[in-house]
């Protein structure tokens, strides 16, 4: 059975939601929109679609897109996202300390134990951290109560045997 993926890539949608990667061909910006679909599923059972509806899901996915494109597009020569150029930076993390004599910089991945061990991988950029805080809904427990079965009349006493094996409680 094949389904329609809720979204389908558009470069001029794509380049209208996030500007700053204007410099990047059409071609690349599909291929950072399939390396998404890999770590964000483009189906509409997706938890994200079931909540925010067709048009936050589509913003949710051009926000993964973005953070790939940061991560791995060339850059040109004022370190913007472009076509071609220089590889992207091999820095990972965020830049936390620079010194200009003899040239040292650090990064820092944040807190690998804060939130989810994926969170330091989504701050790397702000198109990361803004889908982080658009999937905390997905990432919260919830508690479902175990429900009254009454015994029937026919049978007191007699529960059926789907309903005593459900589990009940906290589930994500």
């Amino acid at each position: 059975m094949t389904t329609t993926p809720p979204v389908v890539y558009d470069y001029t949608d794509w380049i209208t939601a996030y500007s700053a990667f204007v410099g990047c061909s059409p071609a690349q910006g599909q291929e950072f929109f399939n390396q998404a679909t890999t770590i964000f599923a483009n189906a509409t059972s997706n938890p994200v679609y079931c909540l925010q509806g067709a048009a936050g899901f589509k913003t949710v996915m051009y926000g993964v897109v973005s953070h790939l494109a940061w991560l791995f597009a060339p850059r040109d020569a004022s370190g913007n996202p472009a076509a071609a150029g220089q590889p992207p930076s091999p820095i990972v993390g965020r830049i936390n300390s620079a010194s200009e004599g003899s040239v040292s910089v650090g990064a820092d991945m944040g807190d690998a134990n804060a939130g989810s061990p994926s969170q330091a991988w989504w701050m790397q950029t702000p198109y990361g951290a803004f889908v982080w805080q658009a999937l905390a809904s997905t990432r919260t427990a919830v508690y479902e109560a175990n429900p009254l079965v009454m015994p029937q009349t026919i049978f007191p006493g007699y529960f059926p045997p789907s309903m005593s094996r459900r589990p009940f409680g906290w589930r994500r």
